[in-house]
């Protein structure tokens, strides 16, 4: 194999790093170049292949990851400072103490080393690791010019809860498990607690409100937790009316009642919601909105956000789960908190527990997630001995890293490999029998070992394997909650990032932060999208449970969708209605049926439609949720004597569109033999969907001159479909 080798050997006394480039594998697309961050690539002009310089080489392997080909190959130590973290607040005493035991940087110095770790990568994959794609680079550059005003400038443009989710946030399996320096196998910057440097040292600005003028757009939000927050941020700051509806009697969701003040103070939990009220947001707290309350709700307000949490805990059904002393986390975390609060009274809830002996009562976690180290964490602060089962291997974990080793460190006992078959008592709890498990895969199913089991005592036994949704809010909008997995060859940008070549990181218990942070696409764009009309969906109700960052951007972008469509109540007068967005998608093999979808957009246009054009092998999911309609054109493929049917890149597109929430669709079909099903095929699919069909036509080969479909036919096809979408005057032949 022909190589060439940019030093064939270190100079003396460097750090031994070294880059080979082969040749005969280089196509000169300077995907590296691009992309490295210290500069250490350029072109050889004569041979136009890549030329690395390993002096200026931080070992970050970056190019490897870029490279096409896998023309590159990195090799020695990482040119890496070592990362500091700020020790655990380790309380003399653990009993009764609710204090932040994680604690951010306190000094300039602290912060402005982390933050020179940062390389500034030209394509950050940190930026798509984060579930709010903040502008990780600029924010940590802003610290290092100890500018605290541009860091939040910076972060506000993504996040409104900084100060949150530096917190609460698994950086590892999100921005921190995307850094170059973690896809590497090395230690990533410390991008959450520098965040909470920002937010802990400047205050979070209020939202920016502009007073909402008389008949101004009025939305609706249901829930106030994380998804319903961002939501209600941006359309605030839009000057719209936002009347917030919350069934309990405080804004916060999970937020609040879920997360013990060890780990998000109630200071920080509720700061977003005083400057919201504060910013004009009507909040209605005590106030349920059952499910087959939404059609009423949408005669009041021009667009609904549903953002209820997935707040119904799961339970094993196992014999004795019905056993005194058996208990769901949400029970056990409120409680635990008001009881822990200044003058709350621990005695009295540990007698409601029925664990007022103080002789080391025994409190057994269902789960190892973060909601379930919550849990054994407050069962210590309220003087309990508390171990949590896991059926998962440790290596699949799913609890933070961080989280899991300061649960430890208070005494937790964590058992993965374990799964709860039976629970026995006479009355109450008494006794746990748990089952050994095996997985050898991340995504393999645990196989339970029915000869290897252990009993063990217990006193107490809480159920914290998570939330799900109310089931009556799936059954009132069948498109919701949707599936939050990537099922597309993923869009060029994502796979030219390196992200998806080398995804799964030790930092991060191996998680693939590449994958996990695709799959976390669908979810953001598919809140862009009305799930019927009128109706977004955000956060949980979306996609089922989700992180607290995931729940805030898909807020975020529901809005943001709102504010881009402007719909409208039945009964409110609008002025001039802003020209509907058309999306003329098509499938073309000779070019036949683009000059069709192309003379469509034309006459859209002269209708007074913003009508676009692309391929469906272009189409992104940012012109998907933009569009107020469809038009669809494809060409027949098959024989007479075969099946016949749309173009197979039209039925993937087809296939792979989500909710379309009543968006009205045209269908064209250009054919050179009988069409046959084909326009029935593909309107029975859109309307699985959630579209609705409103004209649909074939083209044969006598309707097709050389380069378009015969005026006089497209015409009418135009107008039909214009009365749906425009309802303006009809289109009319042009001399």
């Amino acid at each position: 194999m022909t190589t060439l080798i940019t030093n064939t050997a270190p100079a003396e006394g460097s750090s031994a790093r070294h880059v080979t480039v082969l040749v005969d594998r280089c196509a000169g697309c300077q995907e590296c170049v691009i992309r490295c961050p210290a500069g250490a690539l350029t072109m050889e002009p004569v041979t136009w292949t890549a030329l690395a310089d390993d002096a200026a080489c931080v070992g970050c392997r970056q190019c490897e990851r870029v490279c096409p080909f896998s023309a590159i190959v990195v090799e020695g130590p990482l040119a890496l400072t070592e990362r500091y973290d700020p020790p655990l607040h380790h309380p003399v005493e653990l009993r009764g103490n609710v204090e932040e035991t994680r604690r951010g940087y306190d000094t300039w110095e602290e912060a402005i080393a982390e933050a020179t770790r940062c390389l500034t990568c030209p394509d950050p994959t940190c930026v798509r690791g984060c579930p709010a794609h903040n502008d990780i680079p600029q924010f940590v550059a802003a610290v290092r010019d100890h500018d605290l005003d541009r860091a939040h400038e910076i972060l506000h443009r993504t996040t409104v809860i900084p100060d949150v989710c530096s917190r609460v946030c698994n950086q590892a399996a999100q921005c921190e498990g995307a850094c170059t320096w973690s896809l590497a196998g090395g230690v990533p910057v410390a991008i959450g607690r520098l965040e909470r440097f920002i937010a802990d040292h400047a205050p979070v600005p209020p939202p920016a409100a502009v007073a909402p003028y008389a008949d101004a757009l009025s939305v609706g939000i249901i829930g106030a937790g994380p998804a319903g927050l961002g939501a209600a941020w941006d359309l605030v700051e839009a000057g719209a009316h936002v009347t917030v509806y919350e069934r309990e009697a405080q804004p916060g969701g999970l937020l609040l009642w879920g997360m013990p003040d060890f780990t998000l103070p109630d200071e920080v939990a509720t700061r977003p919601w005083r400057q919201l009220v504060e910013a004009g947001v009507d909040l209605r707290c005590s106030t349920a909105i059952p499910a087959d309350a939404l059609d009423h709700l949408l005669t009041v307000h021009d667009a609904v956000v549903v953002a209820n949490g997935a707040g119904v805990p799961i339970r094993l059904p196992v014999p004795g789960a019905d056993l005194e002393g058996v208990v769901d986390a949400t029970f056990f975390l409120q409680g635990a908190k008001d009881a822990l609060m200044p003058g709350g009274d621990v005695p009295a809830w540990r007698e409601r527990l029925g664990v007022a002996d103080e002789r080391g009562q025994r409190v057994l976690v269902l789960g190892a997630g973060n909601t379930a180290m919550d849990v054994a964490r407050m069962a210590r602060r309220l003087g309990l001995e508390a171990t949590c089962v896991d059926w998962l291997d440790e290596r699949f974990a799913l609890a933070r890293p961080d989280e899991l080793a300061e649960a430890r460190d208070e005494g937790v006992e964590v058992l993965f490999n374990r799964t709860l078959t039976s629970l026995s008592g006479e009355g109450r709890v008494a006794r746990a029998r748990l089952a050994h498990t095996v997985q050898r895969e991340r995504t393999a199913q645990p196989t339970v070992l029915a000869d290897q089991v252990d009993d063990r005592p217990v006193d107490l036994v809480v159920m914290a394997m998570g939330y799900r949704l109310d089931g009556a809010y799936r059954e009132a909008v069948a498109s919701a909650p949707i599936v939050k997995k990537a099922g597309t060859y993923p869009h060029g940008r994502w796979r030219a990032s390196g992200l998806l070549a080398n995804p799964a990181s030790a930092y991060n218990h191996h998680n693939p932060v590449g994958s996990l942070s695709l799959d976390r696409e669908v979810g953001l764009w598919a809140a862009a999208s009305p799930r019927r009309e009128r109706l977004w969906f955000a956060g949980d109700a979306l996609t089922g449970p989700a992180t607290v960052v995931e729940a805030m951007a898909q807020g975020r972008r529901a809005a943001r969708a709102i504010l881009d469509a402007q719909p409208a109540r039945p009964d409110r007068v609008l002025g001039a209605a802003p020209a509907p967005r058309v999306l003329v998608a098509y499938a073309s093999a000779g070019g036949t049926t683009r000059a069709l979808a192309e003379r469509l957009a034309d006459l859209l246009g002269a209708a007074g439609a913003r009508a676009s054009v692309r391929s469906v092998t272009e189409v992104l999911p940012a012109d998907l949720a933009h569009a107020d309609a469809l038009v669809l054109a494809t060409w027949v493929e098959g024989m007479v004597v075969a099946r016949v049917r749309a173009a197979a890149a039209m039925r993937s597109f087809v296939s792979g569109l989500g909710a379309l929430g009543g968006r009205p669709v045209a269908l064209a079909v250009t054919y050179g033999v009988n069409p046959r099903g084909v326009l029935r095929d593909l309107t029975a699919e859109i309307a699985a969907h959630g579209g609705v069909v409103v004209a649909s036509e074939s083209f044969g080969p006598r309707d097709r001159g050389t380069t378009r479909v015969r005026p006089s036919r497209l015409e009418a096809f135009a107008n039909r479909v214009s009365a749906h979408v425009v309802r303006r005057i009809p289109v009319t032949s042009q001399a």
